[in-house]
């Protein structure tokens, strides 16, 4: 092995923290107060009022839209929902026990196939690629869970909203009122988080010029990783596994003795409580109480309050999340697909920005193996 090391003097940054790479006008954070916003749109005012097709709207132009914007705005998302029948047919080829974000990943792939300006990335067209894609997401993962599950996919309802069509399909009946605005809410919170490493993703892919339907199948891609989509998940299997409020004190305890990590907690960018977070709380509270079981939102409460007293980490959107889903009956494998159903509004406004004043994504790298040596012939090695 050789001795000889080249070095560097280039700042590097671990994970590309601090790093900015991108100008955007879609998503501003900031960390240390603990605030979110959408366009200038604070995050706690769009949960309390907006919907998640206004706040889609929101990212694809720039501004809250007037009520004749908002209608055509839900007319275009009904009347793209639908599969194409090639497509139904892919979901049922597919293995039953498939990760549900492979296959939402092969899917969003293979949409290109039924698009006839799937090549095109003229700002109009990936406008309009983008509300059909949006429009798709949640019938793509409410159909593979039915077949999976040995029932025939749903046909969207054009009557419902986003969210109510969403758990409508997943389910087969149509959601309470309650269900739908949570649900709604959820889709708002996850929309668009600034420079998230799908996001990342979605616009390194955009920057080479490759089309809009690679660029959101790397964004899915990177969100399946579980440092970045799976930690809701992960949450209520602990609390499965927990079982019980009286067993909370013990498990976590124990857990802090042997520095276990506990998902939903710390974000890289937040130095305080995520405001998505907060909102979510209330909302899973909501529904234990509307269900006159407040067992899980107790027990997340309770380990809220331990974990954050003695490791000062705050819960992340993830947290609160995973038991608002399993209040909803949810299957826990599909907590990501359904960030996925939210996320394609902010994943499509960063592409559709990328696009608008691109450069191409071609950071450095530090060398630091061996120094130039000379080829050795191989009867001398």
């Amino acid at each position: 092995m050789a001795e000889n090391v080249a070095t560097t003097e280039k700042p590097y940054f671990p994970g590309l923290e601090g790093v900015v790479v991108a100008i955007s006008g879609l998503t501003s954070i900031d960390g240390t107060l603990g605030k979110l916003m959408y366009r200038g749109y604070n995050i706690h005012e769009l949960a309390q009022s907006s919907t998640y097709e206004e706040v889609v709207y929101l990212l694809f132009n720039g501004d809250l839209p007037t009520v004749a914007q908002l209608d055509e705005l839900k007319q275009t998302l009904s009347a793209n929902r639908e599969l194409p029948a090639q497509v139904i047919d892919l979901l049922r080829l597919m293995p039953k026990d498939a990760n549900p974000m492979a296959a939402l990943r092969t899917v969003v792939s293979a949409l290109a196939f039924y698009d006839s300006e799937s090549e095109d990335n003229d700002p109009d067209s990936v406008l309009r690629k983008a509300y059909r894609l949006t429009a798709k997401m949640a019938t793509i993962v409410a159909a593979f869970d039915r077949i999976r599950n040995g029932k025939e996919p749903i046909a969207p309802k054009t009557s419902l909203s986003h969210a109510a069509n969403f758990l409508y399909m997943l389910n087969g009946e149509e959601p309470n009122d309650v269900f739908a605005r949570a649900f709604d809410i959820a889709l708002i919170l996850h929309a668009d988080h600034e420079m998230n490493a799908s996001t990342f993703a979605a616009r390194v892919t955009a920057s080479t010029l490759s089309d809009f339907y690679s660029a959101i199948t790397s964004a899915v891609g990177t969100l399946k990783g579980s440092l970045h989509g799976g930690a809701n998940t992960n949450v209520m299997k602990m609390l499965l596994e927990i079982g019980d409020e009286a067993k909370v004190e013990d498990y976590i305890r124990t857990g802090l003795a042997n520095k276990q990590r506990f998902m939903g907690f710390g974000h890289r960018v937040y130095k305080t409580m995520d405001p998505r977070a907060i909102v979510l709380k209330k909302v899973s509270r909501d529904l234990g109480e509307r269900a006159g079981n407040l067992k899980w939102f107790n027990m997340s409460e309770k380990i809220h309050d331990m974990v954050t007293g003695a490791k000062g980490l705050d819960p992340n959107v993830d947290f609160y999340s995973a038991s608002t889903y399993y209040m909803m009956g949810i299957a826990l494998d599909l907590y990501t697909p359904i960030f996925a159903v939210s996320r394609i509004a902010g994943w499509s406004a960063n592409v559709i920005e990328q696009y608008e004043k691109n450069r191409l994504m071609r950071p450095d790298s530090d060398y630091v193996g061996p120094s130039e040596r000379s080829y050795v012939p191989m009867n001398q090695r």
